[in-house]
């Protein structure tokens, strides 16, 4: 589920308007675009049908509008339709934006007012933010955080009728990051080519989008995990021979982040694996595949060295100390420290 803010979330809006229930203004905000997309969409979607979109359809743009032409767009009236919708894009440009407050005290019934405000808030302080909400809905979109990417795109899968596994699902997660729109998009290409209704697997990833199933910063992890020298210096050495499929950067902070996480494991109030993951805010199944077997091949005081070495080497990559080391020469140093 999308992150709530002011008090809604995205499914929520999702169900009131699907359910007919439209607020006479909506004002989507934050620093993730794409849930200020979809809710955007949706409405319009659901608002008007298509054959009155041509008439009772206003799309204004920020940098090149005002409050009063938002104003005066909202007061028009729906021509043969129950209601127009006016949706502002790019709102956070929008010049004399506290005008809309007045319209907002009395909108019109027949008129859905939707302001994107991307990369940015409203001060909830102002009185466009306390007369929208009194008349209708804010809605802050925040970033996800890493963790919970998989199952944002497990979710997806699932809703567009098809199924992702766990090791895919990590792989691509690691290599898109946290840009949803993107990793939407990868996940839209992976169901047309593996066919709607299909189970996408680690293969699929590597003939469609190109990341190597076995040579990968998620199967380092894996490696590093079992402490598995054969394998991690396998990969290691795949990475300095490829440096087009390697940056050392995103590499590093997979490290970092799985480390850091299983130093917090060894604080767990509960050791199983559903107290383990539900502690860290992970997947049983990522608990049980890196976390639970790293916590028995390292002690906490290892973990805690190891956090070190990769600091060490990030500052190195980053040219503190003066020393030039290739920064296929600085992961392998990195994982002989880890492993030994």
């Amino acid at each position: 589920m999308a992150k709530k803010a002011g008090g809604i979330s995205y499914e929520e809006i999702v169900r009131q308007v699907r359910a007919g229930d439209f607020k006479p203004v909506y004002y989507l905000m934050g620093d993730e675009p794409y849930y200020i997309d979809r809710v955007s969409d949706y409405i319009v979607e659901q608002a008007l049908k298509e054959e009155e979109r041509d008439f009772n359809l206003t799309i204004l743009y920020g940098p090149q509008t005002t409050g009063e032409e938002v104003v005066n767009a909202a007061k028009r009236y729906p021509m043969m339709a129950e209601r127009q919708v006016v949706v502002v894009r790019e709102a956070q440009s929008l010049e004399h934006r506290e005008m809309l407050s007045y319209y907002v005290q009395k909108p019109l019934a027949s008129t859905v007012l939707i302001i994107c405000h991307k990369n940015g808030t409203l001060d909830r302080r102002t009185n466009l933010a306390k007369e929208v909400q009194k008349a209708g809905i804010i809605f802050e979109s925040n970033k996800l955080y890493d963790r919970e990417l998989p199952t944002f795109a497990t979710n997806y899968v699932r809703r567009k009728g098809s199924e992702i596994a766990p090791d895919a699902c990590m792989i691509l997660c690691e290599h898109v990051g946290a840009d949803l729109n993107r990793l939407a998009g990868e996940l839209d290409k992976l169901i047309v080519a593996v066919g709607e209704g299909k189970r996408i697997d680690a293969q699929a990833i590597q003939d469609n989008i190109g990341i190597s199933k076995e040579y990968n910063s998620f199967e380092l992890v894996a490696a590093l995990s079992m402490r598995d020298v054969v394998k991690s210096n396998r990969i290691v050495k795949y990475f300095d021979a490829n440096p087009k499929n390697f940056a050392l950067q995103p590499t590093l902070s997979t490290l970092f982040k799985f480390y850091t996480d299983l130093m917090l494991a060894y604080y767990s109030p509960v050791k199983s694996e559903q107290g383990i993951a539900d502690w860290l805010g992970q997947s049983t199944w990522q608990v049980k595949k890196n976390v639970l077997p790293a916590m028995r091949m390292y002690s906490a005081m290892k973990v805690y060295e190891i956090i070190g070495e990769i600091r060490r080497t990030d500052a190195a990559s980053k040219g503190v100390g003066g020393q030039k080391t290739s920064d296929g020469d600085l992961l392998k140093e990195l994982v002989f420290q880890i492993l030994h």
